[in-house]
């Protein structure tokens, strides 16, 4: 006999806040997606959409990168742009109207084309850019032609009712890529100028159209698979390759050396933070992975498993002054090991010397 204050299953249902934090990026979002919207008949449930994007993100789908990699100031710079990514007019470009530009005498007319626009307009600064230069990548292994047909797919859908754009597809590193180059000032007078929330709608958008081509892709924020650490800044890994340690990484080494000298570490309002924001997202997904074991479906129960192991293979919380923290311990800790083994060995040998002759 049920206890009379017992909760039932659909009440527990509706006591689940929606699964859908664990992969918002908060405040950044210019729009609701399908996996955003709760099914008011059912509240705490998993929607289709819901349960297809938790399905892609415990299998660990494929991450798409969809990444500004600068801006182009003036045709000089804009010509550059163009020579690299079409290989000095090795490689073949697609523009918004479906042209080929095979040679670079049609990058000689869109660039010309491109600054003589920019000329007319005149609230353009003088700093202002002819264009905005963008990857759009997969990892090793995905389909070349998916990848680039679903660029192109984005491209349209994007910014081809008001930007001019070119593209390229790069097949020389094991990452099949896309360089997308879209003309600053529309065709309405504005000028493109995109935000965070943009490029998290970007690519959901990419991948979005990999998946109706075939390809399993996600584009869900670091948080979602456990992750805090942010990847470093282009600019950044170049000083890093050229052996040049960037003002960043001297003034966090500082710090965090201060810290292990003096036995010491130093609190920061944004640690807790980040442990708070980890610690709510495992919740949400536990339980959710007790809702679904509460099914009586073995695919719901299959589903569970997965979500449990998901949050059980989630890394330690790493940010960069822990890992350099981790880094100079554990040198200062091999400094110390190899330093009381040489003064062992010294007494060693100060021990055989003074050994009695037989």
């Amino acid at each position: 006999m049920r206890r009379r204050n017992s909760p039932r299953p659909n009440e527990l249902a509706a006591e689940l806040p929606p699964i859908s934090y664990v992969w918002e990026t908060p405040n950044r979002r210019p729009r609701r997606a399908e996996w955003d919207i709760p099914d008011p008949a059912a509240p705490g449930r998993l929607t289709p959409a819901m349960r297809a994007k938790l399905e892609r993100i415990v299998r660990r789908a494929p991450e798409v990168m969809v990444k500004i990699t600068g801006r182009t100031k003036d045709v000089a710079h804009l010509k550059s742009h163009l020579a690299y990514i079409t290989r000095n007019g090795e490689l073949d470009a697609e523009t918004e109207q479906g042209a080929t530009l095979a040679s670079r005498s049609g990058l000689k007319d869109l660039q010309q084309r491109w600054e003589d626009d920019a000329g007319l307009d005149a609230k353009r600064r003088r700093d202002a850019s002819l264009s905005i230069n963008i990857i759009l990548s997969m990892p090793a292994g995905t389909a070349a032609v998916a990848v680039k047909d679903s660029a192109r797919a984005f491209a349209i859908e994007t910014f081809g009712y008001n930007h001019d754009y070119v593209f390229v597809q790069h097949l020389d590193n094991k990452h099949p890529h896309v360089h997308l180059t879209v003309r600053s000032l529309g065709h309405d007078g504005k000028r493109l100028n995109p935000r965070k929330a943009d490029l998290q709608a970007w690519r959901e958008r990419f991948a979005g159209e990999l998946r109706l081509r075939g390809i399993a892709a996600e584009a869900t924020p670091r948080r979602t698979r456990g992750r805090v650490r942010k990847p470093d800044r282009g600019a950044v890994l170049a000083l890093r390759k050229r052996k040049i340690s960037p003002e960043v990484d001297r003034l966090a080494r500082e710090e965090v050396l201060s810290e292990v000298r003096g036995g010491r570490a130093a609190k920061h309002p944004w640690d807790e933070q980040i442990k708070s924001r980890r610690d709510v997202i495992r919740r949400r997904y536990l339980d959710y992975a007790a809702e679904l074991q509460r099914s009586e479906a073995p695919a719901d129960h299959e589903l569970a498993r997965q979500v449990r192991q998901f949050v059980k293979d989630m890394p330690a919380v790493e940010t960069r002054r822990h890992a350099l923290k981790n880094e100079i311990s554990e040198f200062a800790s091999t400094r110390r090991r190899g330093a009381d083994q040489s003064v062992g060995k010294e007494g060693r040998e100060k021990t055989r010397g003074q050994e009695p002759t037989r």
